[in-house]
């Protein structure tokens, strides 16, 4: 049986997507892959439709390497609707259950069996390999969220670093390493720590058109944050980043006290607590989860709306990662992060206070600098944000090969690749409304040489707040009790505004001409990158403001359908009241299997169904999402429900 044949009979798909098909076909064949694709690129059938081919091709069984018990539980659950025979083995399961699913591994029952690295890597689940192994019955090893292996990914987890182990025992079965973010710095150390010199590269590109980037400048980020969802997203499904657990849940409590469906999620919950709110956020429509980054990696929900971050993440890697989960399906989605001064010096500050080594730290700052970049860009935030893995916009990169782009050698590069000059995706706002720049150097010596004095004369640091207070001239108690209104840059900035001063300040530091002292009260001192500022010989320019004029924002057309409503927009009255139907049917059976609803089918098959008005179950063949088991399980409601014959 072909792969396409496998796709067609299992999944109910009639063609792969983009590498697809290569993939499957190297891994199938006995070779190894390394896989960089987008999230919602279709990862999981990289892996799924070998481990088929294989196992009938008398290779038996295919271990799964996830690190959420979450994203074992769906996956299972959806090869289960699928006809393929799949299991987990975790700490959710009781003795008796696991031992039933050893039962079934040594009987050879399971084509696909999902464990936690922790488990994988334990004498007895290893000696259950052994014995597989030596009955040739070890098929494929698929390790997903592969940049978890790597100290520069943003998941790092030491556990994967073991998994060296399934190479060094299991020399001659493939295996696939998949992962939705990874710049080359990543990439090198994912193939250097699970020995992957050999494997065939398949990156793709890592744009997500569907997605709107939005940067604004923080002001009041949870009435920013309320205004935006209210304004763009009500009703609708999102998640909402914060990077502390009280933040979470004063935000959760905001939102849900504004009529919004919003839950909190973070680890210092009850697991119980935990799984409800992720279970709930699944399951249901329209709810917010606020979120440290505790949640997220392996959700397959396809109808998220939006991500928003109210506080900046440490890298490009863990934005691109989050931001990633919104628009699965391909419909609008928003990206939308508040950003201000105090981002900055947090995320120094962690920085510095890290108690590793100084090559790791020089390259943390290198990737957050490259954040700080796409923040203050004025230019296209696609374009940069593509630059940073490597990628041109507007172009393919390679299906296979080495790493290209992206990080220099440790302790090296900062930067990051340098964007198409002049490039515009047309989604994102700097390209919606072109910000104003304005020319800061002068603002910016003025903010430095008010530092230097400052220090000078008071043999001491300050904030950022009293330095801005000076330089505007405000006779502020502590101005007064320093005798800081003398100094010959007292009231020099008076003509500029507090928010542009920050801008100022942001850059500076974003570019290391200024450095914030975490041990002394996140105070400013000059640094070596500051001389040439102050010389006049590194211009400032920056946006006039990251936020835009309330007539200035562009908005969806806010009489667009909403999705899942988007999905039928197309069809006509009966058929969109067949969709509707549907869709309560598709709850209705989700709930008592205890699964999503778009494990049973995805609002595209819905429409599609419902567009066709079938008659027969002949009619439902070659609908795109209804495989052979499905067929079988609920062709007959299908029927039903569109009132045809059953």
């Amino acid at each position: 049986m072909t792969h396409l044949s496998i796709l067609r009979e299992v999944f109910g798909y009639d063609a792969f997507r983009g590498p697809q098909q290569a993939i499957i076909d190297h891994v199938s064949a006995g070779g190894d892959a390394l896989v960089l694709m987008p999230t919602g690129g279709g990862k999981s059938l990289c892996y799924q439709v070998p481990a088929i081919a294989r196992q009938r091709a008398g290779h038996g069984v295919s271990v799964v390497v996830s690190p959420l018990i979450a994203l074992m539980h769906d996956q299972v659950g959806a090869l289960h609707e699928a006809g393929v025979e799949a299991a987990f083995l975790n700490s959710t399961l009781s003795g008796e259950e696991a031992a039933q699913v050893e039962q079934r591994l040594r009987r050879g029952e399971i084509t696909l069996l999902y464990a936690a690295p922790e488990r994988v890597t334990t004498p007895r689940f290893l000696a259950q390999l052994d014995s597989l192994h030596e009955r040739g019955q070890l098929a494929l090893f698929a390790i997903d969220e592969a940049h978890c292996v790597s100290q520069w990914g943003h998941d790092f987890r030491p556990e994967y670093r073991q998994l060296t182990v399934l190479h060094e025992r299991y020399a001659g079965v493939p295996r696939i390493a998949l992962t939705a973010t990874a710049d080359a710095l990543t990439r090198a150390d994912i193939v250097e720590r699970l020995q992957l010199e050999d494997a065939q590269q398949f990156v793709s590109s890592f744009d997500r058109p569907n997605i709107r980037y939005t940067i604004v400048e923080k002001k009041d980020a949870t009435t920013q944050l309320l205004r935006f969802i209210e304004g763009e997203h009500a009703g609708e499904a999102g998640v909402v980043y914060c990077q502390s657990r009280r933040k979470v849940e004063d935000i959760a409590q905001t939102l849900a006290d504004a009529g919004l469906n919003a839950l909190p999620y973070h680890a210092g919950l009850h697991a119980a607590v935990r799984q409800r709110h992720q279970d709930r956020f699944l399951r249901e429509d329209g709810i917010v989860m606020v979120a440290t980054i505790a949640f997220g990696m392996g959700i397959d929900k396809p109808d998220v709306r939006f991500v928003a971050h109210v506080d900046m993440p440490k890298n490009i890697e863990g934005y691109y990662q989050e931001t990633g989960r919104a628009g699965r399906d391909g419909l609008p989605a928003d990206a939308w992060m508040a950003y201000g001064l105090q981002d900055v010096v947090n995320q120094r500050r962690m920085i510095d206070e890290s108690p590793a080594g100084e090559d790791f730290k020089q390259v943390m700052v290198g990737k957050l600098d490259a954040l700080l970049a796409l923040a203050e860009a004025t230019d296209c935030r696609r374009v940069r944000l593509l630059g940073y893995f490597g990628e041109v916009y507007g172009s393919q990169p390679s299906a296979a090969g080495p790493p290209q782009g992206g990080h220099g050698p440790l302790g090296g590069q900062r930067g990051h690749e340098v964007p198409s000059v002049g490039a515009t995706c047309g989604n994102c706002d700097n390209c919606l409304n072109p910000p104003e720049v304005w020319d800061g150097t002068e603002a910016a010596r003025k903010l430095l040489s008010t530092v230097y004095r400052v220090q000078q004369q008071s043999g001491i640091s300050f904030g950022a707040g009293h330095i801005i207070d000076i330089l505007r001239g405000k006779q502020t108690d502590k101005v007064a009790q320093f005798g800081h209104a003398s100094l010959s840059t007292f009231g020099l900035g008076a003509a500029l505004g507090e928010a542009q001063l920050r801008g100022v300040l942001r850059q500076l530091i974003a570019t290391g001409a200024l450095a914030v002292n975490p041990q002394a009260f996140n105070t400013l001192q000059l640094t070596e990158a500051s001389r040439a500022v102050l010389r006049g010989e590194v211009p400032v320019m920056l946006r006039e403001s990251v936020s835009a004029p309330a007539g200035r924002r562009t908005r969806r057309d806010r009489s667009a359908p909403k999705a899942p409503a988007a999905v039928a927009a197309a069809l006509g009255a009966e058929a969109q009241a067949r969709f509707e139907a549907l869709r309560a049917w598709r709850a209705e059976v989700a709930r008592e299997h205890n699964l999503p609803a778009y494990v049973i089918f995805h609002d595209a098959t819905l429409a599609a169904i419902a567009a066709l008005a079938p008659q027969t179950l002949d009619d439902l063949q070659g609908v795109s999402g209804i495989g052979a088991s499905k067929l079988e399980k609920y062709g007959a409601q299908v029927l039903q429900v569109c009132g045809g014959e059953v």
